[in-house]
C-alpha cells in the first residue's frame, strides 16, 4: 500500500470513528457537501481563512473531551508528529496573546482570542471511491485535505502561523514555533552576493501579508487584501467591533506603507518573480531545500512532496525576498515554481506575527484530480 493510500484510510478510519461519536445536531455542523468538480456545492469547502473568524464546522467549545480527542486523532492523521507539535501549539498561543493584548480582544464574539475556536468539518463520505475530504482550521491554521478512489491527492492549502511569534520562556528560553521557517530564509538571502540579492531582493519595505490572501483561487495580479477583508462576513453585528476591526486593519497598512507601485512590484504573477536554484550555490541549494522542507514536512511521512525536488525540480524553485534582511524588522519572501506557491511574511505586530502557507497555484483542493474523476466517471 502506497502512503498515500494508507495516510487516506487512516484519515477515513478517523472521520469515521468521530463522526460515530456526534449527536445528530453536532453532526447537521460537522457534516458538509462531498467533493466534485463543478458543484456550487463545493464552494463551501473551497473556502479557507487564517484569521480568528468562522472558519465552518463544529468547533472545539460543541464537543465533549472525549469527542475532542477524536477529532484531534483526526487531524493528527493529516500531519507530521511536528507539523502536529506546531499546529497544536498554534492553537494554545490563543491564551498568550489575549494575555499580550489584555484580554480584551473580542472582535464578533464574546471571545477574540480563543484556543476552542478551531472548527472541524468532513465533507462527503470517508472511505470508499467517491472524493471525500476534511477541513480543519482557527486562528493561523488552514488544514485541507482532499481523498479520491483511496488515495489522498490534495493537502493544500496548508497553513501555519504564529502570534506572537517569539514569546518567552522560562530560564530565558523562547518560544518560536516557526523560526526555523523564518532563519532559513533570512540565512539563505544574506548568503547571497550583491549581483543575486539584486535580483532577490523585490522591495525595501515587506507587504503586510501574503499577497494571495485567502483566495480561493490564485490569480495573476493579486495584491494584499487587507485585515478587514479576510474574514466570513463582510462585517460584523457589532458596529463598535467593525469599527475597531477596520482601524486595526488600516494601521497594519499605513505601517507597511506600501505605495500603489510597491504593491505591484510584489503581486503575484505566474511567472515566478526572484532568482532561480539553478542559480545558486550547492550550499544554497541546500538552505533552499532545507526551506522546503519546512513546508512539505508538515504532511506525514511518505506524503511529503520533498523527496521530488532533485536536481531539475530545485532548479525551477525560485525565491523572492522583500523587506530588510536583519532580524526583528518586518519581511515577506516567496517560493515559487511548478505547481508550487509558498509564502511567508511576518510584518504586523512589531514583526512578531507569522504567517506561512503552501499552496498549489493550478490544483489547489485537488481541483485536477476532481476534474478526472468527474470525466471517468460521467
Amino acid at each position: 500500500m502506497t502512503p498515500r493510500r494508507k495516510t487516506a484510510l487512516e484519515m477515513a478510519e478517523a472521520a469515521g470513528a468521530w463522526l460515530a461519536t456526534l449527536d445528530d445536531d453536532q453532526r447537521a455542523v460537522a457534516r458538509g457537501a462531498a467533493p466534485a468538480y463543478d458543484d456550487p456545492g463545493d464552494a463551501e469547502r473551497r473556502r479557507w481563512f487564517y484569521t480568528p473568524t468562522d472558519h465552518g464546522g463544529l468547533t472545539m467549545h460543541q464537543q465533549r473531551p472525549a469527542q475532542q480527542r477524536a477529532a484531534m486523532t483526526l487531524v493528527a492523521t493529516g500531519l507530521s508528529m511536528a507539523g502536529y507539535v506546531t499546529v497544536a501549539t498554534t492553537m494554545g498561543l490563543e491564551n498568550v496573546l489575549d494575555r499580550v493584548e489584555g484580554f480584551v480582544t473580542r472582535f464578533d464574539r464574546q471571545r477574540g482570542r480563543d484556543p476552542g475556536l478551531y472548527y472541524l468539518r468532513v465533507f462527503g463520505e470517508p472511505g470508499g471511491a467517491a472524493p471525500w475530504g476534511w477541513r480543519f482550521g482557527g486562528h493561523h491554521v488552514s488544514l485541507n485535505n482532499l481523498v479520491v478512489d483511496g488515495e489522498l491527492v490534495s493537502t493544500t492549502p496548508c497553513f501555519m502561523g504564529a502570534d506572537p511569534a517569539s514569546s518567552p520562556l522560562l530560564g530565558g528560553a523562547v518560544n518560536r514555533p516557526l523560526a526555523r521557517v523564518e532563519d532559513l530564509a533570512r540565512e539563505l538571502v544574506r548568503s547571497l552576493d550583491p549581483e543575486l540579492a539584486a535580483r532577490a531582493v523585490l522591495l525595501d519595505k515587506a507587504p503586510s501579508d501574503f499577497v494571495t490572501a485567502n483566495r480561493t483561487a490564485v490569480s495573476e495580479g493579486d495584491q494584499v487584501i487587507p485585515l478587514a477583508g479576510v474574514w466570513r462576513d463582510a462585517r460584523f453585528t457589532d458596529d463598535t467591533e467593525q469599527a475597531k476591526l477596520q482601524a486595526l486593519s488600516n494601521a497594519i497598512d499605513e505601517a507597511a506603507g506600501l505605495t500603489p507601485d510597491d504593491h505591484r512590484t510584489t503581486q503575484y504573477t505566474a511567472t515566478p518573480k526572484g532568482i532561480p536554484g539553478r542559480d545558486l550555490d550547492s550550499a544554497q541549494r541546500e538552505l533552499l531545500l532545507t526551506l522546503l522542507a519546512t513546508y512539505f514536512d508538515r504532511v506525514p511521512d511518505g506524503v511529503s512532496p520533498l523527496a521530488s525536488y532533485d536536481g531539475d525540480a530545485l532548479d525551477a524553485v525560485h525565491f523572492a525576498w522583500a523587506g530588510p534582511t536583519d532580524p526583528g524588522q518586518p519581511h515577506y519572501y516567496r517560493l515559487q515554481g511548478p505547481r508550487l506557491l509558498i509564502e511567508w511574511d511576518n510584518t504586523q505586530r512589531r514583526a512578531n506575527h507569522a504567517h506561512s502557507v503552501w499552496r498549489d497555484p493550478e490544483a489547489d483542493f485537488g481541483l485536477d484530480v476532481l476534474a478526472q474523476h468527474r470525466a471517468a466517471h460521467h
